[in-house]
């Protein structure tokens, strides 16, 4: 039996693209495809969005979308069907799908994504004729308010949904005001509905009302029960029990893919290595770095308290003191922005940075460096080290969420048994930053070592085929399909 699937999400690659949930988004349908999973992917209308489609066909109107006019349009994801809802009152907007071109946030956010949801629930409750789905599943606050809607309609929308939380740091909350606008029944505001401290919760609302509840690593999913990661909502996930599940995230070996990617100036693969050292130099050369030897570290990331970029900053002259180089690419906070430039001007032709992002330079970032540094806080999963290990650039990692579940720490007993991937620190202070540092350099220099955990990191499957298959079993269980 083909189990029809509605995937809900703000984003999705290759349309539109802000962070890991789009390229989760977008690698979906594919993943669950080999298990008997048929998934239509939705998405908000952004000028980027419906360039793409073109002159699609409209399927379904609404004359009032929390009081704007909307259409439902067909088109294709790669090859899988695609739907998306066309208000250009809200979403056919100059700037990024949440931030205007000068990154504010868009002061009607909630309005734009609670009626992205409610339009998902009615498509998902069968408001769209020879449209029919067997479950729903909603990812972020963005597309939170989906199964509320679903959960609060007048007759209950029958199928069940899941809700992914890709970062419980962000979360939709809003005044209380906006509840009487959004069209849900006076019920709807509870403790146990999408009342949260005195507002209304877009998160909170989603995982109030999924059948279950997903993160994207099972870390993750232990972690946000504690005060420290759960962000105020850790007394409600621990309510929930058994109905949380870590699910860690893949990458697409079509997309990541060292010995394919035409964006290297040299592909590669875990048995020609030596061949990475042409990106290397390139990579110098390209950020006006000193060639050498020595270990060059990147970095690739939003530069935010959150990514720990506070005491990158403090070890980047330990770094350099001992014989190591780095170059950055991120934007974020303007005054970290200002202490990454500050140790560029200290250390000119060591340290280098790019303000902003660039996808084709974080592939040649990845296939260049010998290092990629990933101090987070918290990382629900984190793309970005899995792609260090895809393409032979180390991880050294913070020992919180996937980060902890995907790189195995070069301590003695693995690095004897060639299991080794990368370094890991426990705590993002600068005395446990500064020694994996320390460590890492030490390693670099042991080149048998250094090799064996790059071909080790290149072997390891972090596709979306173990992935895939958990979300396929997770839909066929709460569909009762199994």
């Amino acid at each position: 039996m083909t189990l029809r699937v509605l995937s809900i999400a703000s984003e999705a690659v290759p349309l539109i693209k802000t962070g890991g949930l789009a390229d989760v988004a977008g690698a979906l349908p594919d993943a669950v495809a080999p298990h008997g999973v048929a998934m239509t992917t939705i998405l908000p209308g952004y000028p980027a969005v419906t360039k793409a489609l073109g002159k699609a066909k409209a399927i379904h109107q609404w004359d009032s979308l929390l009081g704007e006019p909307a259409r439902l349009l067909a088109g294709k994801l790669g090859s899988h069907p695609l739907l998306v809802v066309d208000s250009p009152n809200l979403f056919a907007r100059d700037g990024g799908p949440y931030a205007d071109l000068a990154g504010r946030d868009w002061g009607d956010n909630w309005r734009r994504f609670a009626a992205f949801g409610r339009a998902a629930a009615d498509v998902a409750g069968g408001a769209v004729k020879g449209l029919g789905f067997d479950l729903a599943h909603a990812h972020d606050w963005q597309a939170a308010m989906a199964p509320a809607y679903m959960r609060f309609a007048p007759a209950g929308t029958a199928i069940p949904s899941v809700m992914t939380i890709h970062n419980m740091a962000f979360q939709g909350y809003y005044g209380a005001d906006i509840f009487a606008l959004l069209g849900l029944p006076s019920w709807a505001w509870a403790i146990d509905g999408v009342e949260y401290h005195g507002g209304v919760g877009f998160l909170k609302a989603g995982l109030e009302s999924a059948s279950a509840i997903t993160t994207v690593s099972p870390t993750y999913a232990r972690e946000i029960r504690d005060p420290a990661f759960g962000m105020g909502l850790e007394g409600l996930i621990a309510t929930k029990g058994d109905r949380v599940h870590g699910i860690v995230n893949g990458i697409d070996p079509a997309v990541w893919n060292p010995e394919t990617d035409q964006h290297l100036l040299q592909t590669y693969s875990w048995r020609s290595l030596a061949r990475r050292a042409a990106n290397k130099r390139a990579l110098e050369r390209e950020f006006h770095l000193e060639q050498g030897d020595g270990p060059l570290f990147v970095c690739v990331t939003r530069l935010t308290w959150q990514k720990g970029i506070d005491v990158l900053l403090e070890v980047i002259d330990h770094l350099v003191g001992l014989g190591g180089r780095l170059a950055l690419l991120g934007a974020g906070d303007p005054a970290m922005e200002a202490g990454l430039h500050a140790a560029a001007a200290r250390h000119p032709g060591r340290v280098a940075l790019r303000i902003g992002y660039d996808e084709a330079l974080s592939h040649r970032m990845q296939g260049g460096g010998d290092a990629i540094l990933v101090p987070s806080r918290f990382e629900p999963c984190g793309l970005t080290q899995l792609y260090g290990l895809a393409y032979g650039c180390v991880p050294v990692v913070a020992h919180t969420g996937g980060l902890a579940d995907t790189v195995v720490d070069a301590n003695l007993a693995a690095i004897n048994g060639q299991a080794a991937t990368g370094v890991t620190f426990h705590g993002v202070t600068y005395p446990s930053f500064a020694d994996a540092i320390t460590r890492t350099i030490a390693l670099y220099g042991q080149r048998d070592v250094w090799t064996q955990m790059q071909r080790t990191g290149m072997k390891t499957d972090f596709s979306w085929k173990r992935s895939g298959q958990a979300y396929a079993a997770l839909y066929r269980q709460l569909a009762g399909a199994e």
